[in-house]
């Protein structure tokens, strides 16, 4: 499906999206002005009836990619995967760095004083680096928000759940709640994700694993019979339907499978901490119904309903028609989008005055440059040989660093008279 263009009321209401030809008639009739530029949003200079759909968000929320996808039950309007910092406890270790230092001076002794700790004085503290990662799943979402009439929002706060992983491995009764009351394999659902993120997608006998080329049928195994041994996920194992035929065969055994190495669950314990507080506020902040789900339940939805394959964005899409969203059942031929935006946040200034290292000559060298080099900021989207990029680095000179938005170099040292300004920077890049 081609790109949608976005269109909001002369009151900066969202509507539904119109194609790009219509979006043409209407500029060029002195009906609309543009609004934005990424994703391109006209506004309307005459009053409309504003009629829309019903529209679902689906949020594949995580800490290093967050997959959007905006639907009806007929197509899909929107696409896009955020990239969330992840460099805040980099910056807050070298900020203590530069504090401790700064204090090991030949000053007076201060006596700690521990009530003064921010944790003490402000209940429902965070730490930063989970702080920031919520602030940015709402910063998106309303964005999104406002382009979109979007009427609900799921979300998928967790691949799977670690309480009922727990209470299942020290055999103690089920979690009881909404999700564990539709039968019980939404529970093996649960635990046979885990096992397959934590043997990496990959068969633990011979090696193989899905590729964009190769598609693999993998299965889990229990070790010993779900009788004996339960459905405690050290007792199941990742293997290719090859495999597997073969050992129930006895054609191999379960000497020749490799050893498995205990995964970190690092991300999954941060959504674990982030869940309980971004459903809250997405909830107090948010004028529409907010709705959480959980990945194992995405999966069976986008393997069995929509017949996609893996990626962030179709787990979002899989989240807006399951059951907490449309829910309208097999959907092989739903139209997709063409343009999947990608969403970086970005850090625009470095309070840094000096560098960390002394130059020759014990002097410190200043840290920045002007805001503006030549009329360009930091983060600005120019084009260089008809490649959208952006600006990573200047100096005052003229000579610019530009990179994608991904963070590929482009060109380290280009002159600002080879650059076309397209965009100017603002808090996210969009590309």
């Amino acid at each position: 499906m081609p790109n949608k263009v976005y269109v909001i009321n002369k009151h900066g209401r969202p509507l539904m999206p119109c194609s790009p030809a219509k979006a043409r008639h209407l500029l060029d009739a002195g009906k609309a002005k543009v609004k934005k530029r990424t994703p391109f949003t006209i506004q309307l200079v005459y009053g409309s009836s504003g009629y829309t759909q019903e529209v679902i968000l689906g949020v594949d929320a995580g800490s290093k990619t967050i997959g959007m996808s905006v639907s009806t039950t007929k197509e899909e309007l929107l696409s896009a995967e955020v990239k969330p910092r992840n460099d805040v406890v980099d910056l807050l270790s070298t900020r203590r760095e530069f504090r401790r230092a700064r204090r090991n001076c030949k000053t007076r002794y201060r006596k700690p004083r521990f009530d003064n700790r921010v944790r003490s004085k402000h209940k429902g503290w965070l730490a930063p680096s989970v702080e920031v990662k919520i602030q940015e799943h709402i910063t998106a979402i309303r964005r999104v928000c406002g382009i979109l009439p979007v009427s609900k929002v799921v979300v998928e706060t967790a691949e799977f759940d670690l309480h009922l992983l727990k209470a299942i491995a020290d055999g103690k009764p089920v979690p009881q709640g909404e999700d564990y009351q539709k039968g019980e394999m939404y529970g093996h659902y649960n635990v046979r994700q885990y096992v397959l993120w934590r043997d990496d997608y990959t068969c633990q006998c011979c090696g193989a694993h899905a590729t964009k080329k190769k598609e693999v049928r993998l299965h889990v195994h229990h070790l010993e019979s779900r009788k004996v041994g339960g459905d405690a996920p050290d007792n199941q194992v990742t293997l290719c339907e090859s495999c597997h035929e073969k050992l129930h065969k006895g054609l191999i055994a379960e000497k020749d499978f490799k050893k498995r190495k205990r995964k970190s669950t690092r991300d999954a314990t941060f959504m674990g901490i982030m869940r309980k507080t971004l459903m809250q506020r997405l909830c107090s902040e948010l004028p529409i119904p907010v709705i959480e789900t959980r990945g194992y339940i995405t999966k069976a939805t986008r393997e069995k309903l929509l017949v996609l394959p893996k990626s962030h964005t179709n787990d979002a899409l899989a989240i807006a028609q399951g059951k907490q969203g449309f829910n309208v059942g097999y959907l092989p031929g739903i139209v997709q989008i063409n343009k999947i935006y990608t969403i970086r946040p970005v850090r625009h200034h470095n309070r840094q005055l000096h560098k960390a290292t002394i130059l020759k000559g014990g002097i410190r060298k200043s840290n920045q440059v002007g805001k503006y080099v030549f009329g360009y900021c930091l983060f600005d989207k120019v084009q260089f040989n008809g490649q959208d990029c952006f600006i990573w680095g200047r100096r005052t000179t003229g000579i610019f660093t530009i990179k994608t938005i991904n963070g590929k170099m482009i060109k380290d040292g280009i002159s600002f008279k080879k650059l076309k300004p397209v965009e100017k920077s603002t808090s996210y890049l969009i590309a």
